[in-house]
Order: C-alpha cells, then sequence, then structure tokens
C-alpha cells in the first residue's frame, strides 16, 4: 500500500479526533499571541497615552471593563484579564494533547489490526522466507514511531505555522525594516532544517533496518534455546548478537550525532537572532522609533517564532522516522494476499485424490518432477522416501500452502484450485512432524481448531492418540499450562497432542507427515490401530522413514527423485529391488541387533 493511500486511509479513519487537535491548536496560538499584545495595549495605550498596538478587531480589549482612567486605577484587572487568558490556553492545550493523543492511539490500534489481518492472510511460501523478528518490529516498534508522531508532532507542524503566520502579520504591521531585521536568521534556519531532514531520514532507514536485524537474532535464538543450549553454542550466539548490537549502536550514533549538530546549530542561529532583535529594538526605542510596548511585542513574539522553527528539525526527523517506520509497515501491506474466493467450491471431499504430471520447485531446482499417483476414496496409503524427495510437498501442495503451477491435483475429480481454500483446509486435516502448541492449557490446545466438541469426543481423541496417560499424571490434567511452543513436554507428547488436536477437525482427509516419529514403536502401533478403527470413510496418507509405520497400509508409495519409483503394499515391494526394500533390511538388521544386545 503507497505510504500517500496509508496517510489518507489512517487519519481519515480519525478525522473528527484530527479536527478537534487542529482547533485547540489554533486557538492556543491565538491565545498565546493574544497576552503580550494585552500587555504592549496597557504599557503604551492606558499608561503611556499613545495610540492603540492592538488592530482593529482587538481594540479596546483591555478597556472592557471601563475607560483608560478605570483601567488604571484598576490594573489588576489586566493581570486577571491575562491569567484568563493563560487559563483558557492551558483548557484549549489540553484538548489538543487529549485529542491528539486520542487521534494517535486510534491510529496505532487500526494500524496494527490491519497489519495483524494482513499477515493472517498472507500465503505460507511469504511466512517461509520473512523473519518473524523484523515481523514483529514492523508490528511493534514501527507502528509505535507512527503514533508517537501523531500523537505529539504533527499538530506541531500546524502550530508552527499558524504561530509564523500570526507573527509576519502583526510585526510586518508594526515596522517592516524591524521585522525583516528580526528575521535574518530565519531562511537559514529553514534551509538547515530541510537539509538535516534529508540526511536524518537515511540515517533513520538504517537504524530501523538495523534494529529488525537485531530483533531477527534475538527471536531466532530464543526460540532455538533448547537447540543452543544443546550444542554449547552460548558463546557463538552472544558473539553474532553482540555484533548487532554493535551495528545498530553505530548507525544510532549516526543519529544522534546529526541530531546533535542540528541542536547546536539552531541555537546558535536562534540565540544570534535573538540578540540581533533584541539590540535592534533597544536602539530603535531609545531612538523613539518605537514604543516599549512594540519593543515587548517584538522581542516576546520573535522569540515564540524562533522556537517553532528551531523545533522544526525535531518535527522533521519525527516525520522522517515515520515515514521510514510507514514504509516499512507498507511494504508488509503491500505483499498480496492470499485471494479470496467468493466463488470458491464446496464440494465433498470424500473422493479419489489424484496428482497428474504435477511438477513443483521453491525457486530452484524442481522437488517434484512430473509426478503421477491416485489415492482412492477411504485407502490409507503411506509415502517413503528420502530427505528431499518431495514427500511434505505433497501435504503442502494438497492443502493448497502452496500454489501448484504445474499439473493438476483434483479430489473427487474437482481440481483443488477451484475449491476454496477454508473449505479445503478445514476437511484436510494435516499433522506435521514439529508441531505448533500454545502457552496454554492441555485442553485449549486439543480443542483449539474446535472449540464446541463435547467432553466425550476430547476424550476419545486423547485416547485415540494414546495422550490421555501422560495427560492425567501432569500437574492439572488437562488444565496443565504447556508453556511456550509446548517447551514443557516431550516430542512424542507434542505429536500426541498435535494428533489429537487433528482427530477433533472434520477430516475427510488425514495427512501425517512423519508425526509419529518422536513415539516408540509400541505407541505408533497403538496410534495407527485407533486410527484404523476411527478411519471410516476418511482417507488417510501417512508420511514416515519407518518402516513399521508404513507396513499396514493399504498401499506404499516410493518417491525418489520427485517422482512414484516403486508402488505396492508391504508384502510386494519388499519382494521387489529398491529402495523399499534396502531400508526394510536396515531397519530389520538394526532392530535384530538392539534384541541380541538385550
Amino acid at each position: 500500500m503507497h505510504r500517500k493511500s496509508l496517510w489518507r486511509r489512517l487519519i481519515g479513519g480519525n478525522a473528527l479526533w484530527f479536527l478537534g487537535a487542529l482547533v485547540c491548536t489554533v486557538a492556543c496560538v491565538i491565545l498565546d499571541y493574544l497576552i503580550p499584545l494585552v500587555l504592549a495595549e496597557t504599557l503604551d495605550h492606558y499608561l503611556g497615552g499613545k495610540p492603540s498596538v492592538l488592530p482593529p478587531v482587538l481594540a479596546g480589549l483591555p478597556g472592557v471593563y471601563g475607560d483608560s482612567d478605570y483601567v488604571v486605577r484598576h490594573l489588576y484587572l489586566v493581570g486577571l484579564a491575562i491569567v484568563g487568558l493563560n487559563l483558557l490556553n492551558g483548557v484549549f492545550s489540553y484538548g489538543k494533547g487529549r485529542f491528539q493523543a486520542q487521534a494517535g492511539e486510534n491510529v496505532a490500534r487500526d494500524l496494527r489490526n490491519m497489519l495483524y489481518s494482513h499477515i493472517q492472510r498472507l500465503p505460507f511460501e511469504y511466512h517461509m522466507r520473512a523473519e518473524t523478528g523484523d515481523l514483529v518490529q514492523r508490528c511493534t516498534s514501527d507502528v509505535d514511531t507512527v503514533r508517537r508522531f501523531l500523537s505529539v508532532q504533527l499538530m506541531s507542524v500546524v502550530n508552527a505555522l499558524c504561530m509564523i503566520v500570526t507573527a509576519l502579520t502583526v510585526l510586518f504591521g508594526k515596522n517592516t525594516r524591524l521585522t525583516l531585521l528580526s528575521m535574518m536568521m530565519v531562511p537559514a534556519l529553514f534551509v538547515f532544517a530541510f537539509m538535516f531532514f534529508k540526511w536524518v531520514i537515511k540515517a533513520f532507514r538504517a537504524s530501523d533496518e538495523a534494529e529488525g536485524r537485531m530483533s531477527a537474532v534475538l527471536q531466532e535464538n530464543l526460540t532455538g534455546v533448547r537447540v543452543v543450549r544443546a550444542f554449547g553454542r552460548q558463546a557463538y550466539e552472544i558473539d553474532k548478537f553482540d555484533e548487532k548490537v554493535k551495528d545498530l549502536a553505530k548507525k544510532n550514533f549516526r543519529v544522534n550525532l546529526l541530531l546533535a549538530i542540528y541542536w547546536a546549530t539552531g541555537d546558535l542561529l536562534s540565540m544570534t537572532q535573538s540578540m540581533i532583535t533584541l539590540l535592534v529594538c533597544l536602539s530603535a526605542a531609545i531612538s523613539g522609533e518605537i514604543t516599549l510596548g512594540v519593543m515587548v511585542i517584538y522581542t516576546t513574539y520573535v522569540g515564540k517564532l524562533l522556537f517553532p522553527i528551531r523545533q522544526l528539525g525535531r518535527i522533521l526527523s519525527d516525520a522522517g522516522k515515520s515515514m521510514v517506520a510507514l514504509d516499512r509497515i507498507g511494504q508488509v501491506l503491500e505483499e498480496p494476499a492470499e485471494p479470496e474466493e467468493k466463488d470458491g467450491l464446496r464440494p465433498d471431499l470424500r473422493g479419489d485424490i489424484e496428482f497428474s504430471h504435477v511438477t513443483f520447485g521453491y525457486g530452484g531446482e524442481p522437488v517434484l518432477k512430473d509426478l503421477s499417483m491416485t489415492v482412492r476414496q477411504g485407502e490409507t496409503v503411506a509415502v517413503l522416501g528420502a530427505t528431499g524427495s518431495g514427500k511434505s510437498t505433497l501435504a503442502y501442495l494438497l492443502q493448497r500452502l502452496f500454489p501448484l503451477r504445474q499439473g493438476r491435483i483434483t479430489i473427487g475429480g474437482v481440481d483443488i484450485r477451484r475449491i476454496d481454500r477454508d473449505w479445503l483446509r478445514r476437511h484436510v486435516g494435516l499433522v506435521l512432524q514439529e508441531p505448533f502448541l500454545y502457552s496454554r492449557t492441555i485442553r485449549e490446545n486439543v480443542t483449539i481448531a474446535n472449540p464446541g466438541v463435547t467432553e466425550a469426543e476430547v476424550d476419545r481423541a486423547v485416547r485415540d492418540a494414546d495422550a490421555l496417560g501422560f495427560i492425567l499424571e501432569s500437574d492439572k490434567g488437562f488444565d496443565t499450562v504447556v508453556g511456550e511452543r509446548g517447551v514443557t513436554l516431550s516430542g512424542g507428547q507434542k505429536q500426541r497432542l498435535a494428533i489429537a488436536r487433528t482427530l477433533l477437525k472434520d477430516n475427510d482427509i488425514l495427512i501425517f507427515d512423519d508425526s509419529l516419529s518422536a513415539v516408540d514403536t509400541q505407541t505408533d502401533a497403538e496410534i495407527r490401530a485407533a486410527l484404523r478403527r476411527r478411519r471410516r470413510n476418511m482417507t488417510t496418507i501417512i508420511i514416515s522413514h519407518r518402516i513399521n509405520t508404513l507396513r499396514d497400509a493399504d498401499r506404499i508409495f516410493v518417491l525418489e527423485g520427485g517422482r512414484v519409483t516403486q508402488q505396492g503394499t508391504h508384502e510386494e515391494l519388499i519382494r521387489q529391488e529398491g529402495l523399499y526394500s534396502r531400508v526394510f533390511q536396515i531397519q530389520t538388521s538394526l532392530e535384530n541387533e538392539l534384541l541380541s544386545e538385550v
């Protein structure tokens, strides 16, 4: 999504809040400049007897309580008026802060929801290449950068513009020569602020990207903490993280150096201009060119004017940061999501599955090469193959996690590309080798795909997955919290919970992608026996390297080099020359060796 259209969408949705902040900002500027005018009017007109210094629309404002003599006798009324104007200014300042803070928080909420919702709809292949830590930063730190700019600096731009226009209007109406002398350094401040903006936006982008790389390393380390401990890689991980931290520190130092240069130079120019204005006004007042009240107006207004101009650098730097952040957010939002399929079919998926001349790769050499195979409805088939032969790819393609570009896959004669994606995934259950569990209770993890299931259905699912025993032995049974990613459970326990979770779905097709690899052979056999009792009309595909897991299947497919090289029953394949018989002989001899040692 383009940055401009994203800005319009975010700000347009909170237009009333921003409008309220705008009104309060303008009111604050008017009141802020009105107070010196009231003071000058009192000094020159009411006490000095000179003509009014106020614009016609405001003339006589300090004399609302009576004529000049009355005002002179009751000067405290002027003091009360100034106090009242300051109090009113405070009310509008509160309103400005309240409105822009609410608008900023609303934008942050909308942006986070927009990002999170879009990420949920991004294709699986995007998540395969994206760095999780960088995505987390875009959804948190970058969104917060945008929020801070809208909550603090956006109205500062309006405030600066209003102050400049108002001050110049009043000052040029008093004395053009003095106004020009009082504005000598303003062009230099503007030019320097915009030059600074160009420098700092590059530095901010580099810093933000460096922080994203650091977050990615941190997330990866925390996710794989057990692997780090198991291989004693703590020192290596510390060095890798330290390298990213040093790079981030280097980028941040450049940002801070630019900010220091800007503020130092801005202070120098601002103070120089204030000194010039004071000296010029003193000289003009002594010579009688201007009155004491006008001098008060000039010195006060120039001070008020220089502050927002000097702040322009901070405003522009924050604007630059928010532009960089919004660009990074926009990069995610521009990623094409899985298209909605309003006309997608929702057929009965209890039919034959046919792979016809399927060729597929992940960008390099194809993993599947002109593969053709048929799985009959209600059949239990098994798939054996070496690592990288395309076994898992079959499961991913069947769930449309990756788009099929060459060949055809049909279920019951219907091309899966015409089937509604959500409908397909809801009825094709997939249990992975490394299942993901949430940091919730066992019950919540098991029922997450179907929260409305009954206790009896949950009990049957965990029994069929051979998980009931260890669940009941846990501290709180089904209410035991398993920790982040199921860290408190063994690999086999996680696999069994994942199987139970999948069994609670309304599956017409069930795929086990090496998801029994972490359980012992006896548990493996018990789970497969339970699945056979459950089977009815459900088609089951079992992917495994373990012959004992595959041997009871109705048919077994052997994949080599992305093609089906053998198919048949266990008894048929062990009598044939090929990969299946070689694996069977190796595993059988290993089992015999283990038994002989016992």
